[in-house]
């Protein structure tokens, strides 16, 4: 990010002032002739919300009134910047928001509408465009794969491939092909190779640049492109961007997984699933008919991209992979997910304050908005209606009372859910033989239901994991529309069930994503690993003895300032 920022503050601002006249106001220490701009609409607006970038619609303001913002440089300091994982995540968060609020507000239109050609060209490059080809880049890849899974689920992939009249398509193949050696975004670091190599030589520039590989910068800038897609596209839909203070402190300390979880549960872990869910089902559905190693050279940009975005917060976590913490982290986060919400709780210490604080969007949110939410969350079903008519047990057959029966199966794990969490409530603490009563014979009443489906039905082994992964993003978008409907369910007494529903959906995201996390912990190399690919050789040397010295019992905190 500090690179970056060399890049940004000099070659970058230079071109946007002189000779594309485009540049408005980025960063607080820029100077503003009062004077000229309070004669102009003056430097503040009075919405928080839409005007969250305030120092940028000063730049609007004053190009609007004929004027232009310069770029004059005396000296080139180094500047306070959010140096760690959260922080930078936060930061990107709130200028994204600000730049959806920018695309719906009249003063972009008006711009857009006086520029001549060129210069309108280089204005939505330079402000909303870039957000916007981050949104569609990131739904390219959903189109792309949901594309690919009707394809390999009806059977037409197949076809294709195995018509005797498309055989010669090995030119086509490569060509698709080498397209994904570029796909990892490596065309925005030309910039900062460029000014580095102005100001220190090519060599070292391109040295930087290899060691910036090593030190996993494409996982980094891959995981930001989704916080700038999903905070952008939120606020397109909804509306209701916030300031997010980010701090610029020390950040030489390990986070625990809650925090990770409560940061990038919905902008990155979820989105990461279902990427990987579809990418799964692609590659198992379509392995039987498949010679080339085509498909593999497709999607390995997209698994790259679903690895960054599931594991990228821990890997640039430190200490992510240290036992002792890793055990610490799972305690914290069951203790949050098992504790109740209320008014006056904090979102970090209850997992239902923190959920409710999730759908504050869909609150102020429009019926377009609540609209579009629901027909966004019917791209769920598709991986139900694709895999039940897969399965074995369906015998090959195509009858629409194969769908279904695959719904009557959806509702009955609800209702068993709902009846568990009833009891729970009503006989957990005061009637405790009558509640493992009701569980022991919901659990006999499973085991004869499946026993017959084995024996008579002939379901397999293969059948139940298929099931699941077509029964899990269907329960997903019941409670995305339940979300959406929330004054309709409230008024029905449903909103009890949806959120039991949504506390087991994270109980399996959370186990998910913690499984990779513990299993890497055991191992100590993978912490010595992370630490001497997070911090300089000084700092990590120190880090090792302090540990040694400490017998590694230290909780949560480790200074940098003894190692400075």
């Amino acid at each position: 990010m500090s690179n970056q920022e060399t890049s940004f503050v000099t070659i970058g601002q230079r071109i946007l002032a002189n000779p594309l006249r485009v540049r408005f106001h980025y960063g607080h220490p820029d100077i503003f002739d009062r004077i000229f701009h309070v004669t102009r609409g003056g430097i503040s607006k009075a919405s928080k919300i839409i005007n969250l970038s305030e120092d940028i619609f000063a730049g609007f303001n004053s190009t609007l009134r004929g004027g232009y913002v310069t770029h004059h440089e005396y000296i080139q300091v180094g500047k306070g910047r959010d140096v760690g994982m959260n922080q930078i995540s936060a930061f990107e968060a709130k200028v994204a928001n600000g730049n959806g609020e920018q695309t719906l507000s009249r003063d972009v239109y008006r711009l857009g509408r006086r520029f001549d050609f060129y210069r309108m060209l280089s204005f939505y490059f330079t402000t909303v465009g870039f957000y916007f080809s981050s949104m569609v880049t990131v739904l390219i890849v959903y189109v792309f794969l949901y594309g690919r899974l009707y394809m390999v689920m009806s059977g037409l992939e197949e076809e294709i491939l195995e018509n005797a009249t498309i055989r010669q398509s090995k030119a086509l193949e490569e060509a698709l092909a080498t397209q994904s050696v570029f796909q990892l975004g490596l065309l925005l670091v030309l910039p900062m190779v460029m000014e580095i190599g102005l100001e220190k030589g090519f060599r070292t520039a391109l040295g930087d640049f290899v060691i910036m590989q090593l030190q996993l910068a494409s996982v980094f800038f891959t995981f930001q492109l989704g916080t700038k897609a999903h905070y952008f596209g939120r606020t397109i839909l909804h509306g209701g961007s916030k300031y997010r203070a980010t701090g610029r402190g020390f950040v030489v300390f390990h986070a625990r997984f809650g925090d990770n979880y409560r940061l990038y549960s919905r902008s990155h872990f979820v989105k990461g699933l279902e990427l990987l869910i579809l990418l799964v089902l692609y590659e198992v559905y379509g392995e039987s008919y498949r010679s080339s190693s085509l498909f593999m050279f497709i999607t390995v940009s997209m698994w790259f991209l679903v690895g960054s975005w599931l594991f990228a917060p821990f890997v640039f976590n430190p200490s992510g992979f240290d036992w002792q913490k890793t055990v610490d982290d799972w305690t914290d986060w069951k203790r949050w997910m098992g504790n109740r919400g209320g008014i006056g709780i904090q979102p970090n210490k209850s997992w239902e304050s923190w959920w409710e604080e999730e759908q504050e969007h869909l609150k102020f949110t429009n019926i377009r908005g609540r609209l579009l939410e629901i027909i966004l969350a019917f791209r769920f079903f598709v991986y139900q209606y694709g895999i039940v008519y897969h399965l074995d047990i369906a015998h090959h057959s195509k009858n629409i009372l194969v769908y279904g029966l695959s719904w009557l199966v959806m509702l009955t794990a609800l209702v068993v859910l709902k009846m568990v969490s009833m009891g729970r409530r009503r006989f957990g603490t005061d009637f405790q033989l009558m509640f493992r009563i009701l569980k022991a014979l919901l659990f006999l009443g499973f085991l004869s239901v499946m026993t017959v489906l084995f024996v008579v039905c002939g379901l397999t082994i293969s059948d139940v994991f298929a099931a699941t992964l077509a029964f899990l993003p269907t329960g997903w978008a019941i409670l995305l529309i339940g979300q959406a409907l929330r004054p309709v369910l409230k008024s029905l007494k449903f909103w009890d069930s949806i959120k039991e529903l949504a506390r087991a959906y994270e109980y399996i995201m959370g186990l998910i994503l913690f499984m990779p996390i513990a299993i890497l912990s055991w191992f100590p190399f993978v912490s010595e690993f992370q630490t001497r690919l997070l911090f300089n050789q000084a700092f990590s040397r120190g880090l090792q003895i302090s540990m040694i010295l400490a017998g590694r019992k230290e909780k949560d905190h480790i200074s940098p300032i003894k190692y400075a």
